[in-house]
């Protein structure tokens, strides 16, 4: 944090020394930009700033928007620290969000190491197979029970009285159709 206030100054400081060398040199600086930008020694008024920089405007603007567009794509990609512009190449928070190897909670500000790297993985593969085996466990319970609700009844017997008389409905009804 303490960059920021050493940055802040360097800025002030640098714009300070730009407006004195304008304000000493003003008019070579104005003599400069009129030379530059087109818009002196040509036959008519601005036709060498529309001619020459001017028509660049169009160019600028494309500029821009490029330089946007990779604004956007660096901002996707970065750490999720605010004010961290490393690449967040870590995965954090089941995904949600990407962090950089000093700001990543598993890494503590120190690039991971092989035998870190190892342990997160024995780590995640111990988690996938207690979720695999939990899955298993209520699986196996369900079928279980299915088995003992379905042995109550004979072979044969329909499940319930209501079903039974469907079931007859249905075949008083095939049998009024073949009739």
């Amino acid at each position: 944090m303490k960059s920021r206030p050493v940055a802040i100054v360097a800025l002030i400081f640098a714009g300070v020394v730009v407006t004195a060398v304008w304000i000493a040199h003003g008019r070579l600086f104005g003599h400069w930009v009129q030379v530059h930008t087109g818009t002196i020694n040509e036959p008519g008024p601005y036709y060498g700033f529309w001619s020459g920089f001017g028509s660049d405007l169009e160019e600028f603007g494309i500029l821009g928007a490029i330089g946007a567009a990779l604004y956007q794509l660096v901002k996707k990609y970065n750490c999720h620290e605010p004010g961290c512009w490393r690449l967040g190449n870590h995965p954090a928070a089941g995904g949600q969000l990407n962090l950089c190897y000093r700001h990543h909670p598993d890494f503590q500000g120190q690039k991971p190491t092989h035998e870190l790297i190892e342990r997160l993985h024995r780590e995640h593969l111990e988690r996938q197979e207690a979720i695999h085996s939990k899955l298993n466990e209520v699986h196996q319970h369900l079928i279980a029970k299915q088995v003992t609700g379905n042995d109550r009844h004979a072979p044969g017997a329909p499940a319930s009285p209501a079903s039974g008389d469907r079931q007859a409905g249905y075949q008083a009804g095939e049998d009024r159709r073949a009739g």
